[in-house]
């Protein structure tokens, strides 16, 4: 590529602009008023704290005041975010220019990772990997990866099906000029009235090609093996010690672009199917070890200095995606020290006014305006283009692996069905390959020590000197599935949690290491997702500690004619009216808005509570059996039917859900006894207001939960046995509180 940037640099051409967004100027004002207000803020709690007449109220003063202070510390962090917001615009026409030819465009290789083919439907995987394949780019410069760490048959099945299906897919969709290349979306999006003959013989293909994956799927692995019994790709489940968690290396490669062609003679993309070896001794990292097992294998196959990583579910939504990449990686401005091109992830399917806040617009765009303007983007996971030299050390340093056959630099002479490479790349697939080695530590491939690799990889890809631009074209650059459950929304973050409290008891703190080798700024930046666990803190506490002290009667904030109580609402109104304004400016509305917060506060009581108890049993040696769990991306017509309507879905008793439930009864709770005791006091009002104000405010959030718990009669209702719980633990909280006053 360095060619091609010299090229570019002669030619002078354009590739892409940027510019400071207008907002950076109110955001760094509007700072410096709210910084001073929490300083105000924390005299009084200091006064407070000091003026103290008992042991109750110090230990009220000292609960608010640690409180408001985790609020303060992640209101600081957020506030890197907001100082430089970058803007970017890339202008792929002009690579017309710079790449004439096929051979001047860069090799690509796309990896796919799944995991559960229950979980994560094989039609997914293949949809996603369809996308891919028909991007217009050079079909022999493209290998699809696809790493299967379920082991599963059905996978590798539904793969061998879609190669065949791919020889007459991609040429309808260049010569038709089809934009929607994930063949379920295009059916799913196109009217019936535009279809020709064409566009119909392809759609029965695609349904004949999906009912078949499909019914291998339900029927299970046995029929599979019986169906194709004189297939002997499938030879490897045939021996009774295969199983998902103990098996050999598997791969399988499907297309080879030197040798198959599609109908109208074009080269088709290479399509490698990848299962690692996996032993019940050894341990298997996740989701980066199976993507170190990818860059592995495809070192040893194609060696492509650029890498697309993609979760199944999560398809191409835009062919002309890889050429906005080059707008950067060709870019000569951005020299060789760009380490990766990130895409926001965006959903399909997501209900009206998404309601469990899956679209998460501050974490998948807001933020990463915020860090394109410092050092660049975090990486996300997927929908993520890589420079594969980022993989191999600093950009002034190449850290050489421990075959020279692995290194970035490493010309691939033979091709990719031939015994030595074949050989080679089973070696280094196997499960005790990394022994004694860098991968996954220092500065070789994705890394380890965290449930949150696609983070802790960003974090220290830019801390060993690489930066990361963020593109955000107008039209989706790809789209994913979205949790249809509360528990599985739920589940999602609290993995991740778990993941970033592993980051922020290492090493690699961002506070720390991260001030230290990238600077202030982009320190606090991923201190702030780092630190998500810590509004376990503040949430917890607004969510109970006034509605239990309002229900004895205990007054903890200013009477509403204080000055102090102004500074609470300018606090509380300021930092909710710029995140209104932030989530409207990304694309939301005012109802998106109003689910996003709620989300939040949902999910601090019990995503991030029980991620800091697991990773707090799990450090003194307990194993609270958390593991690794996938969010499933199977859908069930009833859920699909009340998330559609956006009712929230409980259905089944979860430890997550009690402090959801307890919080929604307390607050509905003190409400209705400040009105009695305001009632009874004759009208005096001014010295619970604020309380009341807190307490109506939870009673407005948890509606849906009021509504779960008393007002619906489906399946996802909120059980009866988890009500009753919850009713006695607030029964009981109040009465401590009572005790203790």
């Amino acid at each position: 590529m360095e060619d091609m940037r010299a090229r570019a640099a002669v030619k002078g051409l354009l590739l892409n602009s940027q510019h400071i967004s207008r907002a950076t100027t109110f955001n760094r004002f509007f700072a410096a008023i709210y910084g001073a207000g929490l300083l105000a803020l924390f005299y009084y709690h200091i006064t407070s704290l000091l003026n103290s007449t008992s042991s109750g109220s110090f230990f009220l003063s000292v609960s608010l005041f640690i409180s408001d202070a985790v609020l303060a510390f992640m209101w600081v962090n957020s506030q890197a975010l907001r100082m430089y917001l970058l803007r970017r615009r890339e202008y792929p026409a002009n690579l017309k220019e710079l790449l004439k030819k096929d051979s001047d465009f860069p090799a690509l290789d796309v990896f796919i990772c799944t995991a559960d083919p229950y979980k994560e439907p094989p039609m997914n995987a293949v949809n996603t990997a369809l996308s891919v394949m028909a991007y217009d780019y050079p079909t022999s410069k493209v290998s699809v990866y696809v790493s299967d760490d379920g082991g599963s048959a059905m996978t590798l099945f539904a793969f061998m099906v879609a190669a065949k299906f791919a020889a007459k897919w991609l040429p309808f969709c260049r010569e038709n000029g089809i934009v929607d290349r994930n063949p379920n979306a295009f059916f799913r999006s196109k009217s019936n009235h535009d279809w020709n003959s064409e566009t119909e013989e392809i759609k029965i293909m695609y349904e004949k090609m999906k009912i078949e994956v499909e019914n291998i799927c339900e029927k299970g692995m046995d029929e599979l093996l019986n169906v194709k019994e004189e297939c002997m790709a499938f030879n490897p489940w045939r021996t009774k010690s295969f199983t998902p968690k103990h098996h050999p290396p598997v791969i399988q490669v499907l297309l080879e672009s030197s040798k198959n062609k599609d109908i109208s003679g074009e080269a088709l993309p290479n399509l490698i199917y990848v299962s690692r070896q996996k032993s019940l001794t050894s341990h298997h990292h996740f989701k980066a070890g199976a993507l170190n097992t990818l860059l592995r294998v495809s070192t040893t196959m194609t060696n492509a200095p650029i890498i697309l990583t993609l979760d199944c579910d999560v398809y191409s939504n835009d062919p002309q995606t890889p050429a906005r990449a080059l707008c950067y990686f060709l870019d000569p401005k951005l020299g060789n020290n760009l380490g990766y091109v990130q895409f926001p992830q965006r959903f399909h399917g997501v209900s009206k006014n998404d309601i469990y806040c899956v679209e998460l617009l501050h974490v998948y765009i807001i933020n990463e305006f915020g860090m394109d303007g410092l050092l660049g983007p975090t990486y996300v996971g997927t929908g993520c283009f890589f420079d594969r030299r980022g993989f191999f050390g600093g950009p002034s340093s190449l850290e050489f692996p421990e075959l020279s056959k692995l290194s970035p630099n490493h010309v691939v002479e033979r091709h990719i069905k031939s015994q030595e490479v074949l050989d080679l790349a089973h070696l280094v697939a196997s499960c005790d390959y990394e022994n004694n080695t860098e991968w996954g530590c220092k500065q070789l491939g994705i890394k380890y020590g965290s449930l949150v690799e696609d983070f802790v990889t960003g974090y220290c890809l830019q801390s060993e000197g690489w930066r990361s631009v963020f593109c955000n074209p107008k039209r989706v650059a790809f789209c994913g599935d979205v949790p249809i459950n509360l528990l599985d929304a739920l589940n999602q973050i609290k993995r991740w949690s778990i993941g970033f409290l592993e980051v922020d008891f290492s090493k690699y703190n961002p506070i720390t290491y991260g001030v230290r080798s990238m600077g202030l700024l982009m320190g606090l930046c991923y201190a702030h997702s780092a630190f998500w666990p810590a509004w376990c803190i503040p949430v917890t506490v607004y969510a109970f500690l006034p509605q239990l002290a309002l229900i004895n009667g205990i007054q903890i904030f200013p009477q509403v004619w204080d000055a102090w109580f102004v500074l609470y609402i300018f606090l509380f109104l300021g930092a909710y009216g710029q995140d209104l304004v932030e989530i409207i400016h990304a694309g939301g509305t005012f109802k998106k808005w109003w689910n996003d917060q709620r989300m939040w506060l949902i999910r601090a009581v019990s995503s991030f509570l029980f991620g800091c108890i697991e990773f707090t049993l799990k450090s003194l040696g307990i194993n609270p059996n958390f593991g690794f769990n996938l969010t499933s991306k199977a859908m069930n017509e009833e859920q699909r039917k009340r998330y559609k309507q956006e009712l929230f879905e409980f259905g089944v008793f979860s430890p997550m859900f009690v402090p959801i439930t307890t919080a929604a009864i307390v607050n509905v709770a003190s409400f209705v006894c400040g009105l009695i005791r305001i009632w009874k006091s004759g009208g005096a009002w001014e010295h619970l207001f604020a309380q009341m104000l807190v307490a109506g405010f939870g009673v407005v959030n948890c509606w849906p939960i009021y509504e779960a718990m008393a007002l619906r009669n489906d399946e996802g209702k909120l059980p009866p046995k988890l009500t009753f719980f919850s009713i006695s633990l607030a029964l009981l909280l109040s009465y401590f509180v009572a005790l203790f006053h």
